[in-house]
């Protein structure tokens, strides 16, 4: 019984500032079973093998008999995104999202947004001047990314705002424990973002921009997606497009803040930053778990039998801090040589955003550490977010002795010199 409780105490709001020891407990058993028949798996090599294993399926799994449904972040009377298919489909539609997003057909998308950030970053950090306290998730770490995601598929400014609420209410039901009522939020908000895109593509459809999503309505090749797949990924695009981000650039700074050595070297080394970011997507990743999947089949894996049809649960934040993996996995570390870290997922479903998110917290962090003159935490832990799947601060105050004014340096970052 107390093995099938470790799981319930992860997902308690109660524990979620750190639930690392937790899922230390939870390693003792690599494939445990719920009492809902589903099933938890938390070690890195049976992680990593199932998310390469294609009798795992990513289609939504139907609730277990007596529960919830199980988190669905689609849209009402929308095909799943290619996040919630199995090949070939997910492979056919990821394939036509790349063609505008990223190599080999459009290899400048994403850096080509470099000096727009790096832009938008720093006026972010301007508007800190004239205080000694700021919330980085609700001044900095929340506007940024749904800024970059709003104007990478032309999203008019105006409308930026509205996002929140819709992606807030769509990515409750991620969480393991969201129950009829956050299904009911999400229908509303969905039917709200599905018509707002719908008549956003109308309108790119008649006047295209150079934005993505006047990319994918104009598309004319083979197997081009359907209007109902377009709004889908849409959706898909601008609510992960910047969910996890936030996270990334949150926990990135709280951790920073922690350790302030690091954020003096961070700012005395601006290089460095992509070396401390991939040891954040290891050691304090902005997903937690991803949907759940179900097995196709009978898989035996670390002495266990998950049967066909079993929902399964992949705790990566659990295998990140694997001591079979990791050397001394709970020290933040980033002279560590080894960090292939499952921050962004594996597998067919690796994170399509992960070089935006990158893009986007290597400018910020940079910036942060830089400009913020002796920052310093006002309550740690700070509070976190309900959801279990994307953990990270609600808010995160620091206090500061000022602001160091936008100078070249940040030119520089933005321009990738």
């Amino acid at each position: 019984m107390a093995e099938t409780c470790v799981f319930d105490r992860i997902l308690d709001h109660a524990n979620r500032a750190d639930p690392y020891p937790l899922y230390a407990e939870l390693r003792e058993t690599p494939v445990m079973r719920r009492k809902d028949g589903g099933y938890v798996v938390s070690t890195y090599r049976e992680i990593v093998a199932l998310l390469h294993d294609p009798r795992i399926s990513s289609i939504r799994p139907e609730p277990p008999e007596g529960g919830s449904p199980p988190g669905d972040e689609s849209l009402p009377g929308l095909p799943p995104a290619f996040i919630r298919r199995d090949p070939p489909e997910h492979d056919r539609l990821r394939r036509l999202a790349m063609r505008h997003f990223g190599p080999p057909h459009s290899p400048g998308r994403v850096e080509g947004m470099r000096r727009q950030v790096g832009e938008t970053v720093t006026r972010l950090i301007d508007a800190f001047a004239g205080r000694d306290r700021v919330d980085v998730v609700d001044a900095f770490a929340y506007p940024l990314p749904v800024i970059v995601i709003c104007r990478l598929l032309g999203v008019p400014t105006e409308d930026e705002p509205r996002f929140r609420a819709w992606s807030e209410a769509l990515v409750e039901t991620l969480d393991p424990r969201a129950g009829e009522a956050v299904e009911r939020r999400r229908v509303a908000a969905g039917t709200e973002l599905r018509a707002y895109l719908d008549e956003l593509a109308d309108a790119r459809l008649r006047q295209p921009s150079d934005d993505l999503l006047s990319a994918l309505v104009t598309d004319d090749a083979e197997g081009r997606m359907s209007r109902e797949e377009l709004l889908s990924t849409a959706a898909l695009l601008l609510v992960a497009g910047h969910e996890t981000t936030v996270n990334l650039i949150a926990n990135g700074m709280l951790t920073l803040l922690r350790h302030p050595a690091e954020l003096d070297r961070l700012r005395r080394e601006p290089d460095r930053v992509d070396a401390v970011i991939e040891e954040l997507l290891r050691y304090e990743p902005p997903v937690h778990m991803p949907p759940v999947r179900t097995a196709l089949d009978d898989i035996e894996i670390a002495g266990t039998t998950i049967p066909k049809g079993a929902r399964i649960t992949l705790a990566l934040a659990a295998a990140d801090r694997d001591p079979g993996r990791f050397p001394d996995p709970d020290r933040f570390d980033p002279d560590r040589e080894d960090k292939e870290h499952l921050g962004f997922g594996g597998g067919v479903h690796f994170c399509f955003g992960a070089p935006l998110a990158r893009l986007e917290t290597q400018l910020a962090l940079s910036e942060l550490a830089r400009r913020l003159e002796n920052p310093r935490l006002v309550a740690d832990p700070p509070p976190y977010r309900q959801n279990a799947a994307l953990r990270g601060p609600r808010h995160l105050h620091i206090e500061f002795d000022g602001v160091a004014p936008a100078t070249t340096v940040g030119v520089a970052i933005a321009d990738g010199s």
